[in-house]
């Protein structure tokens, strides 16, 4: 695929449903990113769900520098969230216009000599979308599902919508795929195994990887800590999908 020469990066994380791990993976893609030596950014644009601040380990509440909010850094990593201007557990009942705003103002930020920003969308195809793209427009997005039928059809309507808007597909992740016992070491695959990959074949589009469901990527998440920002399986997983999406973008 190739992509224009632009200044900044633009990388939109999607799913057609929620509880796929988009988020998961956007906190790991942006870590294993900065650990290959690019200057990155993210963005919880996941507006009513805001959930990086946990998976990032950072709700410091952001500075404004020139009407201009300041994101923090974290693991290597420029953030800003939602999540770091609400109070914890705090409901966002907005209407559309308040989000495009609050969209607006985390990706307008200060992000100074940032080369990839990486956002992490709400599940869905609605107004965040629609304003990330026209407003934007992102120079490819990258699509997250579990193996299942019934997740791989809602991937397939947000694939569907970025290709409306002329956004290139960079690829699609299977998440979730494989569980692996942590008493016997057995491998079962609760929610299928290869749909997704299967999907991409069929779409004509990139395969990016696939990552396991285990008990240490949702531990690690948890307590603050991206599997990314470590040494061991699971941070290989993710390094590998970011090296194939480098590939994709031509950086």
């Amino acid at each position: 695929m190739s992509v224009d020469k632009v200044e900044r990066l633009i990388i939109a994380v999607g799913s057609g449903k929620g509880g796929v791990g988009k988020s998961t993976l956007s906190a790991n893609l942006a870590v294993s990113l900065a650990r290959l030596g690019k200057k990155v950014g993210l963005v919880d644009a996941d507006i009513y769900g805001p959930s990086q601040p946990r998976i990032m380990g950072n709700h410091s509440r952001p500075e404004l520098h020139d009407q201009q909010i300041v994101p923090v850094d974290t693991h290597g990593v420029k953030m800003l969230s939602i999540g770091q201007l609400i109070e914890p557990g705090s409901a966002v009942a907005w209407r559309g216009p308040m989000t495009a705003s609050a969209l607006g103002n985390l990706m307008d930020g200060d992000w100074g000599d940032t080369e990839i920003m990486i956002v992490d969308l709400p599940p869905g195809t609605g107004d965040v979308q629609m304003t990330l793209v026209q407003k934007w427009k992102p120079a490819g997005a990258v699509i997250v599902s579990t193996p299942q039928d019934l997740a791989l059809i809602d991937a397939t309507r947000a694939i569907d919508l970025f290709r409306k808007m002329d956004v290139p597909i960079i690829g699609l992740v299977e998440n979730m795929a494989g569980y692996q016992c942590p008493h016997c070491a057995q491998v079962s695959d609760p929610f299928g195994s290869g749909g997704a990959e299967a999907a991409a074949r069929v779409m004509g589009i990139p395969f990016l990887g696939r990552v396991p469901l285990t008990l240490s990527i949702r531990e690690a998440s948890d307590a603050g800590e991206p599997p990314a920002a470590g040494d061991d399986y699971e941070a290989g997983i993710f390094r590998d999908i970011a090296g194939r999406l480098l590939e994709q973008v031509g950086r």
